[in-house]
């Protein structure tokens, strides 16, 4: 699939901008499966965004097909001052770098930067202070419980004037789609990869709510808490 592949025009178009595949240490998605997951949850496109690598990006735009949605590819960085979406780049950028040089680092590439889950601690959500210049910000991320964080966000990006998304931020087939973020396209605007990138980059974006089933939240806590006790033996 390229960039000039096209959908429909002139329309809203429904993207899941955060969701992984096996390439990340804490998922199992196959790209076959996550397709699959994507073209069952009517997405238009869905941005493949593993920890700090572009190796499940790549396999799964290889793999689409023409009916499948759009792939933007892309990593979750992680930064000095915690986790950074980058959508539509060709190379992961340097992580453990300051957030400000990632974003920069981003652009460059002609990609967006996007902080996921922020205010989130425990999973290396940027602070508030560290936020400035960027592209947009996760207000309804489907990987919560409460949507306490979700609602700090919301509250941040109106008072910063930062656009919205809304993600599954989907470690499982399962989750792909319970969250997305719907962009508007110009008027007669062919539905492309680039059509994409650029209404994310002039901020035409609303977040689109949703929340995982509390016991696959939990599954992935519990999973993810696994993980990390192997790699302390």
């Amino acid at each position: 699939m390229t960039d000039s592949t096209s959908r429909a025009e002139g329309r809203t178009v429904l993207v899941d901008p955060h969701v992984h595949t096996a390439a990340s240490f804490d998922a199992g998605t196959t790209p076959e499966r996550l397709l699959a997951a994507a073209r069952d949850s009517d997405l238009d496109a869905v941005a493949v965004t593993d920890h700090d690598t572009m190796e499940g990006a790549r396999i799964v735009d290889r793999v689409a097909g023409e009916d499948d949605p759009l792939v933007l590819q892309g990593c979750e960085v992680s930064t000095a001052a915690g986790h950074l979406l980058g959508i539509g780049i060709d190379s992961t950028p340097d992580p453990g770098r300051p957030l400000d040089s990632t974003v920069e680092a981003i652009r460059r590439q002609g990609g967006v930067a996007v902080v996921p889950h922020p205010f989130q601690r425990s999973r290396h959500g940027v602070a508030g202070r560290h936020i400035g210049d960027i592209d947009g910000i996760e207000v309804a991320n489907a990987q919560t419980l409460t949507g306490v964080r979700n609602t700090q966000a919301e509250r941040f990006a109106a008072r910063e004037g930062i656009p919205r998304f809304g993600s599954s931020d989907a470690h499982s087939a399962a989750s792909v789609g319970t969250g997305a973020t719907a962009v508007d396209l110009p008027s007669g605007e062919p539905v492309t990869v680039d059509a994409v990138l650029d209404a994310m980059r002039a901020g035409r974006t609303r977040a689109v709510a949703g929340r995982v089933p509390a016991l696959r939240y939990l599954e992935r806590v519990v999973t993810n808490a696994t993980l990390k006790t192997q790699s302390l033996l």
